[in-house]
């Protein structure tokens, strides 16, 4: 990885970043956490289930910190990751889930992204993720 100095222009993974998902589960499980979902991210939930939006609501998230989040399972993990199949929703994931690794709290210095990579085997491997990509993805959600 390229820790060189950057500008107020351009953050210091101008050059992009690698990431490849290897579906390992390791963000979807262990410890307790939040993955925050909008109305809208809910409804597609439902409609992808073939369930009532109101059933899914209630079902599968809680209120928290004045926000919607997904519910867990008892050992912490995500009401939708089962072990043998993974994300049962990926088609319509929430956008915390789909801008993984790519948070502000991630990227916010070389040092961050060096203890994401430690993390997350798909961080700092695989294909070259554009500058530009990046950004897209940091604008979804503040994290």
């Amino acid at each position: 990885m390229n820790n060189s100095t950057y500008t107020h222009d351009q953050p210091w993974y101008a050059a992009g970043l690698r990431f490849t998902c290897t579906q390992c589960g390791d963000c979807c499980t262990g410890e307790p956490g939040f993955v925050w979902v909008t109305t809208e991210e809910l409804n597609a939930i439902a409609t992808y289930l073939g369930q009532p939006v109101n059933e899914v609501r209630e079902l599968y998230s809680r209120m928290a910190r004045g926000k919607r989040t997904l519910r867990e399972k008892i050992n912490g993990d995500c009401i939708f990751y089962d072990p043998k199949k993974g994300c049962t929703i990926y088609p319509v994931r929430p956008a915390q889930c789909r801008t993984w690794p790519f948070w502000h709290s991630n990227l916010e210095t070389p040092d961050d992204w060096e203890r994401t990579c430690e993390k997350c085997p798909g961080s700092g491997h695989g294909e070259l993720i554009p500058v530009e990509e990046i950004s897209r993805r940091l604008k979804l959600i503040r994290l």
